[in-house]
């Protein structure tokens, strides 16, 4: 009889404490840098349905244009030409900070991107899905050097007189 307890509890141990479950369970940080790897490869690539696949449904791309602040189909409709011609854009991911709340369904992070257009700052948040992480929210930033911002401030000032009239 003691064998067969003994037997019985070893099973039930083994059982509900399986560390396969444990082992199973994936870093959530390093499945939002995967994501996040994978869409500025997706872009590189010029692969257009692989970089919305990586995207929530009611996603807002935030440009580095004062104009720019799309929703995802709007976005789609500007992104499109550039996937279309076989080069979108090609970002190299210098340094990146990720960051998951709580309760793990949400992620932000900030990034500091190797583009065309030199060093750039991307920052975002994504959202745990059904489907797994999608980025819902990508703001993407030109970084200007301390010592050149009065520079870059005239050349800006003309140009972005418009858009600030237009919220006047």
């Amino acid at each position: 009889m003691n064998k067969v307890i003994t037997l019985i509890t070893i099973l039930l141990f083994t059982s509900c404490s399986s560390t396969k479950q444990i082992t199973d369970v994936k870093d959530p940080i390093a499945q939002v840098n995967l994501v996040l790897n994978e869409w500025h490869e997706a872009a590189a690539q010029a692969n257009y349905e692989n970089y919305f696949s990586k995207m929530s449904k009611d996603a807002i791309f935030i440009g580095t244009d004062a104009t720019e602040n799309w929703h995802l189909e709007d976005f789609k409709t500007f992104a499109k030409p550039y996937f279309d011609r076989g080069k979108a854009w090609s970002f190299s991911t210098l340094e990146r900070h990720v960051y998951i709340n709580i309760e793990g369904g949400i992620a932000w992070f900030d990034e500091l991107l190797d583009t065309q257009m030199e060093i750039c700052r991307g920052s975002g948040v994504l959202i745990l899905t059904s489907k797994g992480w999608k980025i819902q929210h990508y703001v993407l930033s030109m970084t200007i050097p301390n010592e050149n911002v009065d520079e870059v401030v005239k050349i800006k000032k003309i140009i972005e007189l418009q858009t600030k009239l237009k919220y006047q």
